[in-house]
């Protein structure tokens, strides 16, 4: 999964992928879905627009949606350190949230949160700087940086202001300054630590100078160089193996029950309690079933169970359904049904579809 808050930045990652496709979520968001160039790997791609709030929400949203093995947040960012150039990269190995504090007499004490990059994630990102590879197409060859990145709710854009000030005094091994990335580390934290990587392009020095930096066209040549670094870091994650894998063979249990006997749970070794619960309800609500069967259209095309021409076909008859369940005409009951019926053929061969499909169609022709 790869956000960015701007259109240059969305466009920058756009240009990286192949067989792009619309996925609409049913809150309205939309998502391109696509492959790396190399069809490698899969990528999902959504614009947030700026601010920590925003991407936390729709990373949530996106996470939820797509289940993606990692999360990348590109986009360009101001340096606040001299050596780091205009057009380099910076790779947060953690992210401040540098607005937190308690405001008292003597003053006010920072409170700030602190994510991390996964170590797995940072590792890989660090084999990929050093080989080199990845910016073989740029030139002139931007300089790759690893270090915090600080996230705000302001733009900065000064040396000497209030803000400036306390970034320097409380934050100065912060290699640059963004607004994105601790919403964006808060969802990846809170949906099992799933890897979040913030990559970013500098585009200005944070100085006052943003304005002339703009002007000269730095922050489409700095997202062009972020798009670059994290496409090939989402090609090496999509590729990277399992962490562990079981070396053991499984216990083999033989299933002794007889007659009109049921059972419910058959295993070797059992370390914990057992809670045996009645089977999930059918969904009741039709616009709900429909989302969450594209949910699962989605995946089984992103698992290679479905061709690319099926998917593309099916996602027309679901939008064909949505449109006809929105009317309001006689006979959208009927519209509805056919595009629903047209959409069985399409995923008959998936059992999985196919039972949700026979629930969504119950719950159609009991329309009024």
């Amino acid at each position: 999964m790869i956000l960015t808050a701007l259109d240059l930045e969305y466009q920058a990652i756009k240009e990286k992928l192949t067989g792009l496709r619309l996925h609409r979520h049913p809150q309205g968001t939309l998502f391109e879905v696509g492959r790396l160039a190399n069809r490698r790997g899969r990528v999902a791609l959504a614009h947030v627009g700026k601010g920590n709030h925003s991407a936390a929400v729709l990373a949530e949203r996106a996470i939820a949606e797509f289940r993606p093995a990692a999360l990348l947040f590109v986009g360009v960012a101001g340096a606040l350190h001299t050596h780091i150039a205009l057009g380099d990269v910076v790779v947060a190995t953690h992210v401040y949230a540098f607005h937190g504090g308690t405001s008292e007499d003597d003053g006010f004490k920072s409170r700030p949160r602190v994510w991390q990059t996964s170590h797995a994630a940072e590792q890989i990102a660090q084999h990929l700087h050093r080989s080199g590879s990845w910016a073989d197409d740029l030139d002139p060859r931007p300089q790759v940086h690893f270090g915090p990145i600080a996230a705000g709710e302001v733009v900065l854009n000064s040396r000497l202001s209030e803000h400036a000030r306390w970034i320097r005094d409380h934050y100065n091994d912060a290699r640059a300054i963004e607004m994105e990335g601790a919403g964006v580390a808060q969802a990846g934290h809170l949906n099992r630590a799933l890897p979040v990587v913030v990559v970013r392009g500098i585009s200005d020095r944070a100085d006052g100078t943003k304005e002339a930096t703009d002007g000269q066209q730095w922050q489409p040549r700095a997202a062009a160089n972020a798009a670059t670094f994290a496409a090939a870091l989402a090609e090496e994650l999509s590729t990277e193996e399992p962490a562990t894998r079981s070396t053991t063979m499984p216990e083999t249990t033989r299933n002794i029950a007889t007659g009109n006997a049921r059972v419910g749970v058959q295993a070797g070794s059992v370390h914990g309690g057992v809670r045996i619960a009645p089977e999930t309800s059918q969904p009741e609500d039709l616009p709900q079933a429909l989302a969450g069967f594209r949910s699962s259209l989605w995946q089984a095309w992103a698992d290679g169970r479905l061709d690319e021409a099926t998917y593309k076909a099916a996602e027309a008859e679901l939008v064909a359904a949505d449109q006809a369940l929105e009317a309001k005409s006689a006979e959208r009951k009927n519209t509805l049904t056919l595009a629903l019926k047209k959409l069985r053929g399409l995923v008959g061969d998936l059992a999985d579809l196919a039972a949700q499909l026979a629930v969504i169609i119950t719950l159609a022709q009991s329309l009024s």
